[in-house]
């Protein structure tokens, strides 16, 4: 039997029908300084409410949308910042921001995926036999394979191109030449052994020799020694130096593995490049007295629609391929897709510098030749540090 003094505190239906409120919710409070919560986050010393302690699931997707942030806005986004140039970099300085995926998530999500697809069709690419080199004959260690490497070189130079194909004589007379540089070199090193010398250095394009201060590299007597690096630093340089030496004749056969290993680096080559770029145009755009995030802005949409347009011209170059075998009549209107968008990659890029800096046609083509120039200078230099670290890090 129930004590009389007891009071039920649970409502029941007829109570809610007559009116009655139902009981408050228990306030919230940061579990931190104790202060009550208004949101998610503690207004006073801004702990968030969620924690570490909670299904795997919940986590992986707060990650997912902290770096992506893909919901509805991408598709607000994506077709202005390939349609309209200087469009989303003009909508942030305006302050309408909310509507489109952040500048640096767009630049990660279109990275990530621009290049993922781009090396899975490179990967599918055969690069056996689609050139036809003599850098055999520059290599060989004796005249005899010299003079064998120059014969199959030319019989396959005939074969490949045809017997009366324009240029042949001359790349003939070429390997004629490399020929006979390569015997004279190597008589070159049978007399210096026969007197006990060291073997002359190769300084022709195709060897595999390393030199540093006139005096061929060699890991265990001529190891290149940095002085301001610890001993440890140096044994890993060399190391990687003797890697790129066993590699050099690995990449005249099969110059695949190394390509992939170097455009495998391109994406952290332009996030590193990236920052420099927008240094570049607060240079040159110095008295338009923008912040260097605003630079920075520009340069994170302008390499956004770059990754697009890969992404895009890689689906354009798998979907050629698919129709030469399926629907042949679509070849030429996937060429002239193709032709398009690589017409639109420059095109865009000045015209958001013109749209987004608002200077003369004049000043502004002066500034996009010059800007041109400074980054091509600078990408170029990085391809060629990734390649170097392919070369240096591929077994």
């Amino acid at each position: 039997m129930n004590n009389a003094n007891d009071v039920s505190t649970e409502l029941q239906p007829a109570d809610l029908a007559k009116g009655a409120e139902p009981p408050a919710a228990a306030a919230r409070v940061c579990q931190n300084c104790g202060t009550p919560l208004f949101g998610e986050h503690c207004h006073v010393c801004g702990q968030p409410v969620k924690g570490m302690i909670r299904p795997l699931s919940s986590m992986l997707h707060d990650v997912a949308d902290t770096i992506l942030n893909i919901d509805a806005r991408i598709f607000r986004t994506l077709a202005p910042l390939y349609f309209r140039p200087g469009f989303l970099s003009n909508e942030y300085f305006a302050g309408r921001r909310v509507r489109y995926v952040t500048p640096f998530r767009l630049y990660f999500f279109l990275s990530v995926i621009a290049f993922f697809a781009a090396q899975l069709a490179l990967s599918d690419v055969n690069m056996n036999n689609v050139i036809v080199s003599d850098s055999e004959i520059g290599s060989a260690q004796t005249a005899e394979a010299a003079i064998k490497a120059h014969d199959e070189y030319v019989s396959k130079l005939r074969k490949e191109t045809g017997a009366g194909a324009g240029g042949i004589e001359a790349a003939i007379k070429n390997a004629d030449k490399k020929l006979e540089q390569r015997i004279a070199y190597l008589q070159r090193v049978e007399e210096a052994k026969a007197k006990g010398l060291p073997p002359p250095i190769d300084t022709s394009e195709d060897s595999d020799d390393l030199a540093f201060n006139d005096v061929a590299w060699d890991a265990q007597k001529n190891p290149l020694r940095v002085s301001w690096l610890p001993a440890f630093a140096n044994d890993r340089l060399n190391g990687a130096i003797g890697r790129m030496k066993e590699n050099l004749p690995r990449i005249r056969k099969d110059p695949k593995p190394f390509l992939l290993g170097a455009f495998g680096m391109l994406p952290q080559v332009l996030f590193v490049l990236m920052p420099l770029f927008a240094l570049l145009l607060k240079v040159f755009y110095i008295f338009k007295r923008r912040l260097y995030m605003e630079h920075l802005i520009v340069a994170l949409h302008s390499h956004a629609f770059v990754f697009l347009s890969i992404l895009l011209l890689t689906l354009a170059g798998l979907a050629r391929g698919w129709a030469s075998a399926a629907a042949p009549w679509l070849v030429l209107p996937l060429r002239l897709i193709t032709i398009a968008m690589a017409w639109w990659l420059p095109i865009y890029l000045f015209l958001m510098q013109k749209k987004v800096y608002r200077q003369g046609w004049f000043f502004t083509t002066l500034k996009y030749a010059a800007i041109g120039i400074c980054y091509t200078i600078m990408i170029s230099l990085g391809i060629a540090v990734a390649f170097a670290v392919s070369l240096a890090t591929t077994t």
